[in-house]
């Protein structure tokens, strides 16, 4: 669909899914996610036993320009792999002094943090909370609930991506499960 960026438009997001029908998902199965949790056995028995969708994102192919506002949502559905929850790849961005802000519209979860520096932290996403990812932060969202956690998100236009890092580093911490709760541990494979 062609957007009138230079005129303004609405786009319409269901709050309680996440879809919008004007923009077309990107669909993130476990195994494209192969290698990003911790526990590999569980991985590969989850793939071959349907190969999960674990996330989906709508964004609306914003023009790459310092001046315009990318924006979209994200779906990350409930589930576990092992006892990790499962979870977006997460990214940096491509200019890593771009900040980015997510409102959550429903679900719940956590969105995890790093900077290259090692510094770490864990926001608490609920319905009705904002959480503004600083610059040099790479982010991804964990769904610990048993409904989808969807969030509305938005960033700088030109920002761009950056999986390449977090695909061969890892994250520092994990969300796993224990007794019933959310809990941060050390990820055995961070290099």
């Amino acid at each position: 669909m062609d957007w009138a960026w230079e005129h303004g438009f609405t786009v319409d997001f269901d709050t309680a899914t996440g879809v919008s029908s004007a923009a077309e998902p990107t669909k993130r199965r476990l195994s494209q996610m192969r290698g990003m949790y911790a526990d590999s056995d569980a991985e590969e028995q989850m793939i071959a036993d349907g190969d999960p969708l674990v996330y989906e994102f709508y964004e609306l192919g914003t023009p790459e320009h310092p001046g315009e506002v990318a924006f979209g949502s994200s779906v990350t559905y409930p589930g576990k792999v092992g006892d990790e929850y499962f979870m977006t790849k997460g990214h940096f961005h491509t200019l890593l002094d771009t900040a980015e802000v997510y409102y959550t519209l429903s679900g719940e979860g956590y969105m995890l943090i790093e900077n290259p520096e090692g510094d770490w932290d864990a926001f608490r996403l609920s319905p009705g909370q904002a959480v503004y990812v600083p610059r040099r932060y790479a982010h991804r969202s964990i769904n610990t609930g048993s409904v989808p956690l969807v969030t509305f998100f938005a960033f700088r236009g030109d920002a761009g991506h950056d999986y390449g890092t977090i695909e061969e580093k890892g994250y520092r911490k994990l969300v796993v499960e224990r007794n019933g709760k959310a809990e941060f541990i050390d990820n055995p494979k961070w290099e």
